[in-house]
């Protein structure tokens, strides 16, 4: 059984030791050996073989192969990421360097699509953003019977432009129980979005479950559910991906690719940075939605009324540059609010 290790658990040798393997692997892939460690300090191989051993009993590295140098675990790579790591925030030079990347646009999309494209080169891996599809205030929403099992979800927004889902219904629902559950997503809704007024409306049907009945309250849940996967996932720099893998992590990234496209990816990623705060970090097999073998970094951006709207973020090798990528992103979220925000009020 391994060890839970916390941050005071390494001496300083041990933590130095264990940082080069973890700086060295993250920059090449490669297994890092005792030889090869033994150049950068005064301690004999076998020494640092000691070291290295002590660091594998704690679950903080693994050997790929028989014989073979060592790479950090996922607990590792957290215990690096966690307790080792210094980001910082971004110098000016740095902030002024991916502000000068974007260009002038009248377009959010256009704005999403040079996020990705901007995020994809700076971590060498792909850049993600999860863009609303719409998000406007709310006039009316309405269920329509259609089979026992089946509604209509009539959303008119107040720009006139109305959309219409089909959606699966619980056994046993009635048109009054479809009625009531429209009277009562319609007046909350009014005049705001499903953004603003989601976690409410949650907290609401919570509260009074009770009173409401469940199906009741699942039809007012589902018909929420309804906008939570209302969103684009825009992808790019999944080439970079297929670049950096060896033929052993083909499987995992082709999964990973089938992952991008479904959609229910969309929701996962916007339930995720709905629960951020600030930049979330996702190892190896920490990753709740694509899995192990990849990193994900990923936060949420706001729109103009100060709401979470969307995520930005990265997903690449475990041995992804932390230190340049969780700053940045976090940078790109202001951005992206900044440049919304600058829209809305244009």
């Amino acid at each position: 059984m391994k060890t839970v290790v916390s941050y005071t658990t390494l001496d300083e040798r041990a933590r130095e030791i264990f940082r080069q393997i973890v700086e060295s692997y993250m920059e090449s892939g490669d297994p890092v050996g005792s030889r090869t460690l033994s150049k950068n300090f005064s301690f004999s191989p076998a020494t640092i073989r000691n070291v290295m051993a002590d660091l594998e009993d704690l679950g903080l590295l693994e050997a790929p192969h028989i014989s073979a140098g060592r790479i950090p675990t996922t607990q590792g790579l957290r215990y690096f990421v966690d307790g080792i790591l210094e980001t910082g925030m971004l110098s000016e030079t740095d902030r002024r360097a991916l502000e000068e990347q974007y260009k002038e646009t009248n377009s959010v999309s256009d704005i999403f699509e040079q996020t990705t494209r901007i995020l994809s080169g700076l971590s060498s891996s792909a850049g993600i953003v999860v863009a609303p599809k719409a998000n406007k205030p709310i006039r009316h929403i309405e269920f329509v019977s259609l089979q026992p099992t089946r509604a209509l979800v009539i959303i008119v927004p107040e720009d006139g432009m109305v959309e219409n889902r089909i959606m699966d219904i619980p056994a046993g629902i009635t048109p009054d129980i479809l009625k009531k559950a429209s009277n009562f997503l319609s007046e909350r809704l009014y005049g705001k979005t499903f953004a603003e007024m989601r976690t409410s409306i949650a907290e609401e049907i919570k509260a009074r479950r009770g009173e409401l009945g469940d199906l009741m309250a699942r039809i007012v849940e589902d018909g929420l559910a309804t906008q939570i996967g209302d969103g684009t996932l825009i992808v790019r720099g999944t080439a970079n991906l297929l670049d950096q893998s060896t033929l052993h992590d083909l499987d995992r990234v082709r999964l990973l690719m089938e992952q991008l496209e479904a959609k229910e990816t969309v929701s996962k990623l916007l339930e995720q940075a709905g629960q951020a705060d600030g930049v979330k970090i996702f190892i190896g097999t920490e990753n709740p939605i694509f899995g192990s073998g990849h990193s994900l970094i990923l936060t949420p951006y706001s729109n103009g009324a100060g709401s979470v709207v969307g995520a930005i973020g990265v997903i690449g090798p475990t041995r992804l540059d932390y230190a340049k990528i969780i700053p940045s992103v976090s940078f790109m979220a202001e951005m992206i609010g900044r440049n919304i925000r600058k829209l809305s009020e244009g």
